[in-house]
């Protein structure tokens, strides 16, 4: 029988943390004027306190538990709208773990609006194939699929990896980042030999906690 009010269509719904408008902090693209669209979940933990100690990444810094509901024309008009530069439009899509949801049509939707897009990734899931720049962060006792792309940023020191084992993979840039946390002087001082003594690697700070920025 068909149905009086015509095709049913599925439509995709994605959850999102946060959306807001800064200065990206980190690595190749840091001071540059951003959208940063931060999904909810990750598949390396469950963003609970409770659960850290035995989740696969344990030194996690970011809340991204919870959040708004959106399809994908409410999300890339919330995007557009949430940009209050002129021109050279920039979003980040963030986690958590962005891989979970984002896809080529929300891409496609937000790239109609002018946009370069970039994702920050721990390289575990499949990534769309319109992504513009992809940044990914490998995490100790994870399986590495993304194993090309613009940039891998390590944070460091991390039990578990070498950075060694990640500069043959097909990237143009190799940063080390500080891992944050009561111990961060001393892992900026760990961080910065490394990149002396391996000067494949540059230094990566993350500057919007220096400054004060999200």
């Amino acid at each position: 029988m068909n149905n009086p009010a015509g095709p049913i269509h599925w439509c995709r719904m994605y959850k999102v943390k946060e959306i807001f408008y800064t200065l990206q902090g980190e690595g190749h693209h840091s001071g540059r004027p951003a959208v940063f669209c931060r999904f909810t979940g990750c598949n390396l933990w469950s963003g609970q306190e409770r659960h850290r100690s035995t989740a696969i990444c344990q030194f996690c810094d970011t809340d991204f538990v919870g959040g708004d509901t959106f399809n994908q024309t409410s999300l890339a008009n919330k995007i557009n709208d949430t940009w209050k530069g002129k021109g050279n439009k920039f979003v980040v899509f963030t986690g958590g773990e962005p891989a979970l949801q984002l896809d080529e049509n929300l891409v496609k939707e937000v790239k109609d609006y002018g946009f370069t897009t970039a994702v920050e990734t721990n390289g575990t899931r499949p990534l769309p194939s319109n992504i513009d720049w992809i940044t990914v962060s490998p995490k100790a006792r994870t399986q590495l699929i993304i194993t090309q792309g613009n940039e891998v940023k390590v944070v460091y020191p991390q039990t578990g990896i070498d950075p060694k084992d990640f500069q043959l993979m097909d990237f143009e840039h190799f940063y080390i980042q500080p891992m944050d946390g009561f111990m961060r002087s001393n892992n900026t001082s760990k961080a910065i030999e490394y990149c002396l003594k391996n000067t494949l690697w540059k230094l990566s700070v993350q500057t919007h906690k220096e400054i004060g920025v999200r």
